[in-house]
């Protein structure tokens, strides 16, 4: 029989049969041999006996106890202490940043006269009825949140050791540790960097759903959205994934992680900055696929006035991309000539509503719109105190000792702002599993007080910022253009083409920030009863967080209601798709539907309107002292 070689190892390995020499034991029983011939066979005597086995099996299992054993020991110790003379350190690239252009600059292969986007021949377009799911559904689909991100296999509930698998303890909670009223849910932990998700029944105190109440039926909407998931900002009031990679980049030669960190080892920033990821521009997708179908039949108002409706963004590249791909889910492709979107500008020393900051210089003062710090600061060294040992234990300086190399609390807080990031841009981030539930709960809070002090209620600017999209919203319902402009509206923006006021449906998009000013400025004081926040433990029951609130693709809708039992219109607040009470307004009854007659709603926001002095929230010369020496659960400034 003629020679074989083998491919991958050259010309010099013969295997047995092949070239007549000797064969490999292996392979011996399984490659047929010339002499093999089927009718005929040749019984070997055995070479061991009976004992030889019985002691071989018996060796082997008490050398795999003694191995896994000394794995076991070396996993929870941690690794051996290294000589005097070894220094370790992670690869030079560890933490630097990797970016993958896409699309290149200028493709060879690109030749758009050869693929149009429409040739022509379209087949039969007759379209059906428009959708209303508001109003013909026996109930409303919930959102769950994030479809198509990974969270961990398991998050524990306590971690005593960063190796080995054994991490949950038995013990007892004691009793200081957070209990929380709701069952855990990694993605809903993450404050404003939550995936919005339909807030639980009853979460803002009204026990019914978005559906509107028996005898009532939808006449117009006004929604208020938030921008898709994006990359983290450039600039962060405390922590910052960006400066956690700058680190671990510029200390690389000093330390080499171990255990549950080991993955530091290889690991690289891949994050951008500021725009929308591609599962954020899936969030705006989707939120315009869910209110077509439950709002759908508005637009026949549109068809039977001959126009279109007009839809508000501005210019930031993720508020823009946000509104287009909205756009895309509630008109379809393509979306010319179904609707208008009306960009407004966000740059310094334009008017907008939905960047109000730009023209408010006391919104830009650290010391007026960042009062958070000192209470997150705080609230860092408590709940993190256990998992910044335990991190650090994981640890190996450039000396080879453990703990050598020491996390910061802001660190260990950025591993945690990480799992967020690189979850919602990358789909999954080891970073996650670091932490325990209790742990994501004292995340989830340490955002509840960053914007309950800079956004929201606490804040003494939130009020005079929310102030002009409450006065464009009163102009909407009550179809009456806004007298003097003396906020953050654009008067050159209002005009009956690009700000229309009788329209049945309006699509606005903005930050998180205004979306809290917002709240803030209607006076929505149930969502701020148990304010101000403490800094030394999460409140039970707290009315006001931030994932419930202000998550990534926030919706507010606002729903324009007649109902038979009475001759006066009504009007809700729906968040997330909870029910939001407004008998915290002045002029608005206790409703079991979280109703309110809409000319009391109206009453209660003009006066608002009236008593918000913009000049002096935005320009006035005050001040307020850090911390809890100053407090407010309005959003308003000092007064004079």
């Amino acid at each position: 029989m003629g020679s074989k070689q083998d491919v991958e190892a050259g010309s010099k390995a013969k295997y047995g049969a092949y070239d007549d020499v000797l064969v490999e034991p292996e392979r011996e029983l399984l490659l047929p041999t010339e002499s093999y011939s089927p009718t005929t066979s040749t019984i070997s005597t055995p070479r061991y006996s009976l004992v030889h086995l019985v002691y071989a099996f018996v060796g082997g299992a008490a050398l795999c106890i003694g191995a896994r054993f000394l794995l076991d020991v070396s996993g929870i110790a941690g690794p051996p202490p290294l000589g005097n003379d070894v220094r370790v350190q992670a690869p030079p690239y560890v933490g630097s940043s990797e970016v993958h252009q896409f699309p290149p600059v200028a493709p060879t292969n690109a030749f758009p006269d050869l693929f149009p986007t429409s040739v022509g021949y379209p087949g039969a377009t007759p379209t059906g009825a428009e959708p209303g799911l508001i109003a013909t559904a026996p109930y409303l689909p919930l959102h769950t949140g994030a479809a198509q991100l990974v969270a961990p296999p398991k998050i524990y509930e306590h971690i005593h050791s960063t190796h080995g698998d054994d991490v949950k303890e038995e013990e007892e909670e004691s009793p200081e540790h957070y209990i929380s009223d709701r069952p855990f849910n990694l993605f809903r932990s993450w404050g404003n960097l939550s995936p919005w998700y339909s807030v639980p029944r009853g979460a803002f105190g009204i026990n019914d759903t978005a559906e509107p109440p028996a005898g009532c039926v939808v006449t117009g909407l006004h929604l208020l959205h938030r921008h898709g998931a994006r990359y983290p900002t450039a600039w962060a009031n405390y922590g910052g994934p960006a400066k956690f990679a700058a680190r671990l980049h510029e200390s690389a030669s000093q330390w080499e992680a171990t255990g549950k960190l080991a993955f530091l080892n290889e690991w690289t920033y891949k994050l951008g900055e500021e725009v929308l990821t591609p599962f954020g521009r899936q969030q705006l997708f989707d939120l315009g696929v869910s209110m077509r179908l439950k709002y759908g039949f508005l637009l026949k108002n549109f068809t039977e006035t001959n126009t279109i409706p007009v839809f508000r963004t501005e210019s930031q590249d993720r508020m823009l991309a946000s509104a287009l791909n909205f756009a895309i889910g509630f008109f379809g492709y393509p979306f010319e000539g179904q609707y208008q979107q009306s960009i407004t500008i966000e740059a310094d020393g334009f008017n907008n509503t939905f960047a109000p900051y730009e023209t408010c210089p006391n919104a830009k003062a650290p010391s007026k719109s960042n009062r958070s710090l000192p209470y997150v600061k705080e609230w860092v060294s408590h709940f993190l105190a256990e998992a910044r040992e335990r991190l650090s234990r994981a640890m190996i300086g450039k000396d080879g000792l453990q703990g050598e190399f020491d996390w910061t609390g802001e660190e260990v807080y950025e591993m945690m702002q990480m799992c967020a990031y690189e979850t919602v841009a990358l789909g999954y981030s080891k970073f996650c599993d670091l932490f325990t539930e209790e742990e994501w709960e004292g995340f989830n809070y340490s955002l509840d007080l960053t914007f309950w002090y800079d956004s929201a209620f606490g804040s003494p600017v939130a009020r005079v910022q929310g102030v002009g999209y409450l006065q464009e919203l009163i102009a909407r319902l009550t179809h009456t253009p806004i007298a003097t402009h003396n906020s953050s509206t654009n008067a050159t923006l209002h005009t009956p083409e690009t700000f229309p006021l009788d329209h049945a449906l309006y699509v606005d998009a903005t930050h998180e920030v205004v979306v809290l000013n917002v709240i803030t400025a209607l006076n929505l004081s149930t969502l701020a009863a148990s304010g101000p926040l403490p800094a030394d433990h999460i409140p039970e029951d707290r009315s006001f967080r931030s994932a419930d609130l202000a998550p990534f693709a926030t919706n507010v809708q606002f729903q324009l209601l007649s109902c038979a039992s009475t001759p006066e219109p009504q009007i809700r607040i729906i968040i997330n798709d909870g029910v939001v009470p407004l008998h915290g307004i002045r002029t608005c009854p206790y409703d079991d539907n979280g109703m309110c007659p809409l000319p009391a709603f109206i009453e209660a926001q003009q006066e608002t309107i009236r008593e918000t002095d913009w000049a002096w929230g935005c320009h006035g010369d005050w001040e307020v002292p850090p911390g809890s020496a100053w407090n407010s659960t309005t959003g308003d400034a000092p007064q004079a």
